[in-house]
């Protein structure tokens, strides 16, 4: 089974370079055009991966991480979503509708059981 090892983590590099090129942006791509890092990853299979996962792809300064095109904010946090709900809620209070509380119980604000 031992020597099997050294085939299967060729295997794996490989197949991680390939896939990691093919996701890879045209953009962050460098030296030469995407396509012919795809052959020379497949074509050479020690060289070409370990090519590809150290001078192929523009890196950024931490880590080698891409940045974050955009951050997930939680509705509680994002001032447009509150903003929203105060003019819902100053809209409904204008046109006399029911409150969220209220709603399915046939009560106007102010009235008691």
């Amino acid at each position: 089974m031992l020597r099997y090892l050294p085939f299967l983590l060729i295997i794996a590099l490989t197949i991680y370079a390939f896939i990691d090129c093919l996701n890879t942006p045209e953009e962050e791509v460098k030296h030469l055009p995407k396509v012919i890092w795809v052959i020379i990853i497949l074509l050479f299979s020690i060289v070409g991966p370990v090519v590809w996962l150290f001078a192929g792809k523009k890196r950024s300064a931490v880590g080698g991480a891409r940045p974050a095109k955009t951050r997930w904010v939680a509705p509680d946090d994002n001032p447009e979503f509150l903003r929203s709900l105060r003019q819902e809620r100053a809209d409904d209070e204008d046109t006399g509708k029911d409150t969220d509380t209220d709603k399915g119980k046939g009560k106007k604000d102010g009235e008691q059981p």
